[in-house]
């Protein structure tokens, strides 16, 4: 039967597009958020990361009640990177509902959520979003979504969608563009709708864990949908897989979700979206099932990993200053941690101890886990993003993404010229209505990308928009276009001094400023030509009876670029590392011994 006092529903779309904020109208309609209650924008937009960047990282639920029936909604990622969140909480839900904008309609992202989201079965409600939009073209999005739904092989009944508009930024829904009232009963309404969950009650226990919370007092909660039976704080369970041994275990307390927290309940039965503690072995995919009756669902399949980095502990001249966990042991331990709740990311050991090497969807994938890690006192080197190449019957297979590119019509021959040395193939290029903007389909071996986005934005003076979509593997494009520029490298350790700095400038663009300490081998700058320079960046004028120590206080520098963790991804080349502690980024040469780097480059010349 089915439980027509429930629903699960996950709101998906591509990043930007407004889940997060359309979830706060939800909150603040249902009274799950008292109207004298101030929480600001993006309520469950818990983690720093995602309110600094503007992205929803981790997938979060939360439930409100409508018209007597609970709805469990789940808020999902929108970027491709963070795929692995969107594959496994899509098993908890019924329904979806697809977020659109009203302007820039179905993006890259959105082909990659909704394509999940059908391979499952379920159904979805297309809601409209950004009315308030100047340029809004709802007819124009919904015409659009629905060939998207075509081009992915939706069935009859799922193209089929319903349709609500909206401005969640303001609280506005309705079932026309010209008919929005200030609240958001349409939607509610049509989620009411969608198919009510499959609840076998009195058939023995079933749950899948989908994913981890972590509780100050209670440690590791476990996420998932009970899909039949019934669930009880201390009750006896056991744990398996398809390929596993079954283990036994005990469920301690039961929680649900209510508003925006838990709820400890004495039972919930089929169809309830679950978190439990007791379990602190249980991983990600396994089952929950009853002793007498041990049935295991089929784990989540997850799309494998594109993008390597190798991890190590820092062992520059510098470590150990900054950092609460510098040691391998410490490195390993968080590593492993991840992979509990990241089913995305792989964690390779080497023949070297202090050396791991880390695989996921993509830089930003990477990247956020580098942040974090920082954020949380550790301190280690990563190096430069490698793509994952497969071998099959002998050749050589590279994965290719799918780029979309908005871009001002002044524009498009620098970015033609630059995908085009990446060998990059142009799938298709239109303009807009207005004859001001091109739109552009590129495929692009995904190792031509490493380092693209921060050139692209140069090249288009900040005002390009670009998004990339996981293609697929394919044959080795051939060989690429090393960068083109170099490393100016500081030649001594020491503190940096103004007189040093005014004539490194010449050579190239600093990334220090005066009295910052630095070592030998320590990037310190950009040099506009492909070869590394090796500069003193720490030399300090001579005083004699004619020219004094202050006299450098005049000394005109120009302020030196900032260095974040984006930016050294994309900088780095393959004799390069990231220097990350908690309170620095810093870039580095591998070998640090300019002598030694120096007869090793000759090596490599004469072996070439």
């Amino acid at each position: 039967m089915r439980r027509d006092d429930v629903r699960n529903v996950a709101i998906i779309a591509h990043v930007d597009h407004g889940k997060t904020t359309l979830v706060d109208a939800l909150l603040r309609q249902t009274f799950a958020v008292r109207e004298n209650q101030s929480l600001g924008t993006r309520i469950m937009d818990s983690n720093d990361l995602e309110r600094e960047r503007g992205i929803t990282i981790l997938a979060k639920n939360t439930a409100v009640r409508y018209q007597g029936t609970k709805i469990n909604i789940v808020d999902t990622p929108g970027h491709a990177d963070f795929g692995g969140e969107v594959e496994r909480v899509l098993n908890m839900v019924d329904g979806v509902l697809l977020l659109v904008d009203a302007v820039e309609g179905p993006m890259p992202q959105t082909r990659f959520v909704l394509r999940k989201a059908l391979e499952l079965g379920h159904r979805a409600v297309v809601v409209v979003n950004k009315l308030d939009r100047d340029y809004a073209r709802p007819e124009w999005a919904v015409n659009a979504t629905f060939d998207l739904f075509i081009d992915l092989g939706a069935s009859e009944e799922q193209a089929d969608f319903e349709v609500v508009y909206a401005s969640a930024l303001r609280g506005l829904a309705g079932p026309r563009p010209d008919a929005l009232v200030p609240n958001m009963d349409a939607l509610l309404d049509a989620v009411l709708r969608l198919p009510a969950p499959l609840a076998e009650i009195d058939a023995p226990l079933q749950l899948l864990i989908t994913n981890f919370e972590y509780d100050e007092y209670r440690g590791r909660i476990a996420l998932g949908r009970i899909r039949r039976g019934t669930l009880r704080p201390s009750q006896d369970i056991v744990i398996a897989t398809p390929e596993s041994a079954p283990r036994k275990g005990r469920i301690g307390d039961l929680f649900v979700f209510e508003n925006l927290g838990r709820v400890a309940v004495a039972t919930a039965e089929a169809g309830d979206i679950v978190a439990l503690s007791g379990l602190d072995d249980v991983a990600i995919g396994e089952t929950l099932c009853d002793p007498l009756a041990v049935d295991p669902l089929p784990q989540i399949a997850v799309e494998a990993p594109t993008v390597r980095m190798a991890f190590t502990i820092n062992n520059s001249p510098l470590a150990g200053r900054e950092g609460q966990y510098v040691t391998s042991r410490h490195l390993r331990a968080r590593l492993m941690k991840e992979l509990e709740r990241n089913v995305a990311l792989r964690v390779e050991e080497t023949d070297s101890a202090d050396r791991f090497l880390v695989s996921g969807r993509g830089e930003l994938h990477l990247g956020i886990l580098i942040e974090t890690m920082r954020r949380e006192g550790y301190e280690f080197s990563v190096g430069r993003p490698q793509v994952i190449v497969h071998e099959v019957d002998g050749e050589r297979k590279e994965p290719f993404e799918d780029v979309y590119i908005d871009v001002a019509n002044d524009f498009v021959g620098a970015v033609i010229d630059m995908l085009g040395r990446r060998r990059a193939e142009m799938m298709s290029l239109e303009s807009d209505a207005h004859g001001t903007t091109t739109t552009m389909r590129w495929r692009v071996p995904t190792r031509g990308l490493l380092g693209f986005r921060s050139k692209f934005l140069s090249a288009t003076s900040g005002t390009g928009v670009m998004h990339t979509l996981f293609a697929g593997y394919a044959d080795w494009a051939g060989d690429m276009e090393a960068r083109d520029f170099g490393s100016l490298l500081a030649h001594e350790p020491g503190a940096t001094t103004s007189y040093a700095l005014d004539l490194a400038q010449q050579r190239g663009a600093l990334f220090v400023g005066p009295g910052v300490e630095v070592y030998a081998g320590m990037v310190v700058g950009m040099r506009p030509k492909a070869t590394d320079l090796t500069v003193n960046v720490c030399r300090r004028k001579h005083v004699t009876n004619h020219r004094k120590a202050f006299a450098e206080i005049g000394v005109l520098l120009t302020p030196p670029v900032q260095v974040n963790l984006d930016m050294a991804l994309e900088y780095i080349d393959d004799d390069e590392l990231i220097e990350v502690t908690p309170l620095n980024i810093r870039l580095r040469k591998v070998e640090l011994d300019h002598n030694v780097r120096a007869r090793l480059e000759k090596d490599a010349r004469k072996q070439a």
